[in-house]
């Protein structure tokens, strides 16, 4: 059962990196640094909308219209912190504890 739990770790650790490079490019885009008419870039941003699009959507209809801020990526980035700070460790603690 830990091997489980180290997995869904290491899982949500590579969610967290994915999050964090999708804000990244995203921010390269809307300040022109990147354009979006090269294929490579298109594919990754692509990509990774689809890989983070159905965390996002579920997040966005509770949270207020901010414009065009969005802030969803910090929301599910607060969850994964509380999953792998609070809520993983205890649940092998209750198992092997």
């Amino acid at each position: 059962m830990i091997a489980i739990l180290q997995i869904i770790n290491l899982l949500l650790g590579l969610l967290l990196y994915i999050i964090i490079a999708q804000a990244i490019l995203s921010w390269l885009i809307a300040f022109n640094v990147i354009n979006t008419s090269n294929d490579f870039v298109r594919q990754v941003l692509y990509a990774l909308d689809r890989i983070t699009e159905p965390l996002y959507r579920p997040i966005r209809r509770i949270l207020p219209d901010f414009g065009a801020l969005d802030l969803s990526p910090m929301v599910v980035i607060l969850l994964i912190y509380i999953l792998r700070q609070i809520i993983l460790p205890q649940i092998a603690l209750s198992l092997y504890g």
